[in-house]
């Protein structure tokens, strides 16, 4: 028997007869209830009881039944603590912890004393808890929920959560595990995976980005559109295995070509959403794991100056002499909701360096450290997601002033669809001067190269930031910058406000519609032999290989919303629950 049909089955019908049924259902599985079909085998409520999955989370038949609680707010002193309980058993537990009270009215908040059960009201652990009772299946478990909002001294906190094990139950009560609670509202059809990854999201989310994404996957449309494309492939396979076995014995009004492009044609519309989804994701994972900001530049450009202006904080060492930094040292931040990570690397002296070589030690040459530090920062620059290149103006013993650049810098920069330039040291020269040198550097290298022909650079003074000394509201641009690259970050992440919901897409769904892609692409090979107007040999499609990839791509989509027949689910729910803190 499949391990989907058991938790499908027993997980979703179960509960909502166990409300209604006697004693015996406690101890057993009503059968004769469920509608099933009969060539479905139930197991025994002992075989039920010994199931075990790979995943150390799903439940067994008398676990499902237990009734959970646990502390649903931070631990540690706070002003309120928040206790959960979900099961069958929260008005027991209820009455006795409140002996001789009434149940409260559901959905309405009660002031209760709490006391010790067992102690005949004479041990309070409470004087003024508040209560509130939510009826299933309408509540975030699809059970009976009891909270009890106490005072978040951490005595009191563990006094009535030592207490809710002690109350006199039909059933068991036991301290929940974590993302149990939320485990719960999956069995009960309260949430799909998409949404279960979604409020994970949430828990997790440490910028305003982050959180915004999070909140966009929650509303279940996600799940919906999955669904939607599992029922169409699942529709679209039964119909080609009908004609697998019948067309021999059978009359069918369309022809198998026939039936062929009318699929043929929904897995190419199925495709083209595929692959905005797969966008939406990558997206989404630069708003979840940080982007990646690299600043290049020769050697003394500013790059750790600039790296600490806008960490706030001496994250590099800054220092007048040249090729302090060797390694690559990096920094995470928040920048207005953005999760980013800077990398102040090496000051890259090639022969395409202009003024690298330094004035009082001509002879210097690049020494193995060096080398391996320019290596490095060549290789972090690959891998950014954002370049961000320093040049510098820089005073000549017989030139006069002029700016300091790395060719290979820019050339990294150019080919990186997010960059920046910028131009340090801005204050040593006056403006009309600065400006001569800005037209000679625009002019006579950033149009030779191709992908910065356009760009303009931005001038920034980290001296002046350092110093303040500026009278502007923005000492040496540094805000500037900040600006810039958000608006890099927006080009990166943002989503037309129709897509604005796929910002729920995460990397394991993704994976999941990459197999679903493959398995579509590789059904379009067995069929592409199909015209649009339907008029192909039947005979030269293999309509059981067509079968099999439609079914994969339906199990893959069956795999993200944890709602279909797909054979490995249960392993599924152990890799998902187990990010989730108990309480959750």
């Amino acid at each position: 028997m499949h391990r989907i049909v058991t938790r499908r089955v027993l997980a979703q019908t179960l509960y909502s007869r166990y409300r209604n049924v006697g004693g015996e259902a406690r101890a057993g599985i009503n059968i004769a209830r469920l509608r099933i079909s009969p060539t479905v085998t139930i197991p025994s409520p002992q075989s039920w009881r010994n199931f075990k999955s790979s995943s150390h989370q799903i439940f067994t038949a008398g676990s499902y039944y237990d009734t959970i609680y646990a502390l649903s707010s931070a631990n540690g002193k706070a002003g309120i603590a928040v206790i959960r309980i979900s099961g069958p058993d929260c008005l027991q537990v209820y009455h006795s912890l409140c002996p001789s009270k009434k149940a409260p009215k559901p959905r309405y908040a009660t002031v209760r004393t709490l006391y010790s059960p067992g102690t005949q009201g004479s041990e309070i652990l409470d004087s003024a808890a508040l209560v509130l009772y939510f009826p299933g299946t309408q509540t975030v478990t699809g059970e009976d929920v009891l909270e009890l909002h106490v005072h978040g001294g951490s005595a009191t906190v563990k006094a009535v959560l030592s207490a809710i094990s002690r109350c006199s139950t039909d059933g068991i009560v036991r301290y929940a595990e974590p993302g149990e609670f939320t485990k719960r509202a999956f069995m009960n059809n309260r949430l799909d995976l998409a949404q279960v990854e979604a409020l994970s999201e949430i828990l997790a989310a440490e910028t305003e980005q982050q959180r915004r994404a999070a909140v966009r996957g929650s509303s279940g449309s996600l799940g919906r559109t999955y669904e939607d494309w599992r029922r169409r492939l699942l529709e679209a396979r039964a119909e080609m295995e009908a004609l697998i076995d019948f067309q021999e014995d059978q009359h069918f009004d369309e022809s198998p070509a026939t039936l062929v492009g009318s699929v043929s044609r929904q897995v190419r519309d199925i495709l083209k959403s595929i692959e905005v989804h797969e966008m939406a994701s990558q997206r989404t994972e630069l708003l979840r794991n940080g982007i990646q900001v690299a600043l290049l530049g020769p050697p003394n450009a500013g790059k750790s100056s600039l790296m600490n202006q806008i960490v706030g904080r001496e994250a590099s060492i800054v220092s007048g002499e040249s090729g302090t930094t060797r390694d690559i040292i990096e920094a995470n931040l928040d920048i207005r909701g953005y999760l980013c990570t800077f990398a102040d690397t090496a000051g890259f002296r090639t022969a395409t360096t202009s003024g690298a070589v330094s004035t009082t030690h001509p002879e210097t040459r690049i020494g193995v450290v060096e080398e391996e530090g320019i290596r490095r920062a060549r290789a972090k620059a690959m891998e950014s997601d954002v370049i961000v290149v320093l040049a510098s103006v820089e005073k000549r013993a017989a030139q006069g002033y002029e700016i300091c650049y790395d060719l290979e810098t820019l050339k990294l920069a150019a080919a990186c669809p997010q960059r920046l330039v910028l131009i340090n040291k801005i204050d040593v020269v006056s403006e009309a001067d600065l400006h001569l040198l800005v037209h000679k550097f625009r002019e006579g290298v950033l149009k030779e190269i191709f992908g910065l022909d356009d760009i303009v650079p931005t001038l920034i003074s980290c001296q002046q930031a350092r110093n303040q000394s500026s009278d502007g509201q923005d000492p040496g641009g540094i805000r500037l910058v900040a600006d810039r690259l958000v608006l890099a970050f927006q080009n990166m992440t943002s989503l037309p406000a129709s897509l604005q919901d796929l910002h729920g897409v995460t990397e394991r769904q993704r994976q999941l519609l990459v197999q679903c892609r493959n398995s579509l692409e590789e059904y379009a090979e067995v069929t592409e032999d199909v015209n649009t107007d339907g008029q192909e040999a039947a005979q030269d499609i293999d309509l059981t290989m067509a079968a099999e990839h439609l079914r994969h791509a339906a199990s893959c989509l069956g795999r993200i919303t944890g709602r279909g027949e797909a054979g490995d689910v249960e392993e599924i729910l152990g890799v998902i629950f187990e990010k989730f803190c108990v309480g959750k």
